[in-house]
This record gives structure tokens, sequence and C-alpha cells, in this order.
């Protein structure tokens, strides 16, 4: 990981080869890449709408280590990762991302890696457009046939819907 003004390298996917769903971001901000975890911004709604539809309640984030929330996922056969390995953006806004500097993961070799993946969730709309725009193109026909659908953005910054809206469709990767 390397981060420095404006420089931003992604995190290591998490997975195992029992994941049958991958939610996808774009790029961790910079409190996960400083941290090195993803979603480490406090407010950010990922991991308590995870733990919300998972264990039912939405108060135990607070108390989770990182790992247990990365166990969470596990249980659940839920993979996590980001398009991006690598862009320049200034901050952590995905409207930030200098889409000249973005290069994509190398989604033909983690799908070779994780062959029960049927589902693709991205975290928000930037996600599902960069994935469309740079990772699309250069898939293997494939690992193309999958289910995807975006799903509303857990950043704090999106700020349209309720946390309680959020996880109603959110629901859906637990289908």
């Amino acid at each position: 990981m390397k981060i420095n003004n404006s420089h931003c390298e992604g995190l290591a996917p998490l997975a195992d080869a029992k994941a049958n769903v991958l939610i996808l971001g774009s790029m961790p901000g910079r409190a996960s890449l400083l941290q090195q975890q993803y979603y480490a911004h406090p407010r950010n709604t990922f991991w308590p709408i995870l733990l919300t539809i998972f264990t039912g309640e939405d108060s135990c984030h607070q108390t989770l280590t990182y790992q247990q929330k990365c166990a969470l996922l596990q249980a659940n056969n839920i993979a996590l990762w980001d398009v991006l390995a690598y862009c320049t953006r200034v901050g952590s806004l995905d409207a930030a991302i200098v889409l000249s500097t973005a290069r994509a993961n190398d989604f033909n070799a983690f799908f070779r890696q994780h062959t029960e993946i049927r589902h693709v969730f991205f975290n928000g709309k930037k996600a599902q457009s960069l994935y469309t725009k740079q990772v699309a193109p250069q898939l293997n026909e494939c690992y193309a046939q999958r289910r995807y659908a975006t799903l509303p953005s857990s950043s704090p910054a999106y700020a349209a819907l309720s946390v309680a809206q959020k996880i109603a469709q959110w629901r859906a990767i637990k289908q």
C-alpha cells in the first residue's frame, strides 16, 4: 500500500474459495488506506449495514474487531475488493478520482481463483461505472457470466438515502 497526497494503491481482496458473492467498491478512502482496513471511515455505513443484515444487530459494529468483521464476510461466503488497483485522487471522494490515472485490478485472475462467485454487487454507481469501462471490456467471456447489481453507496458522502433505506436495498446480497 502506498498513499501520498494523491497517489493511492488499493488493498488486497478479502476472499476465500467458498465465496459466491463479490462486493466491489471503487477505491478505498484515505482512512481505509491508512489503517489497511476496508471501510475504516467511522461514518461509512458498510459494516453497520452488513452487520444488520447478517446478525440483526446494528450497534454491534462498534465492538467487533476488523478481524471479526472479515470473519462475518467469510462465514456468509462474501468476498470484498475494489475495482481499482491504483489511481490519483486528492482526498477520499470517488468524484476526485483522476480517470486517466485509474487502473483496474486483474479480474480475470481473480475469477480464475474464485470460481464460485456468481453475484457481483457494486457499492455505489462509481464502482459500477469503473467496472463497466475498465474491467468488462477486458474480461474473459466465461467470467462475464455473473449477475451484477448496483447498491446505494455506503459512503457518508451519499446521503440521498437513510441507513434504513440502504439496508433495505443491500438485503439483496443475502438472497
